[in-house]
């Protein structure tokens, strides 16, 4: 990082997770900012119409300090973090889970190349 909220997009670059399907771009950023400071995350979303969450969201694993490292790595970025909470889904009757959501309050309109 070369300052507060400042970050070199090439070395971003570096966090890209390998999936079978692209980044949102209105989370792309977020999610390397994220996994660029130890987070792993394993589901995101950029929202809106035609998306599977209503806001910009991103779903991280880890241990009950890693919604506040999330915070703290999303804060130091100034990312727009709306909340950060442990969730929980019901299938076939049953919860799974937990795992930790960071929901943002808009979507990136920059670009990471």
């Amino acid at each position: 990082m070369n300052h507060l909220g400042k970050v070199d997009n090439d070395d971003l670059e570096n966090f890209t997770p390998v999936t079978d399907l692209e980044l949102d771009s209105g989370i792309r950023r977020a999610v390397l900012i994220l996994r660029r400071g130890g987070i792993e995350t394993f589901e995101s979303c950029e929202g809106g119409n035609g998306h599977a969450f209503t806001e910009p969201t991103i779903r991280f694993h880890g241990d009950t300090a890693a919604g506040f490292k999330a915070y703290a790595v999303a804060k130091d970025y100034g990312l727009p973090v709306y909340g950060v909470q442990l969730a929980y889904r019901v299938m076939d009757g049953m919860l799974t889970g937990p795992w930790w959501e960071m929901v943002l309050s808009t979507k990136d309109r920059s670009t990471v190349p």
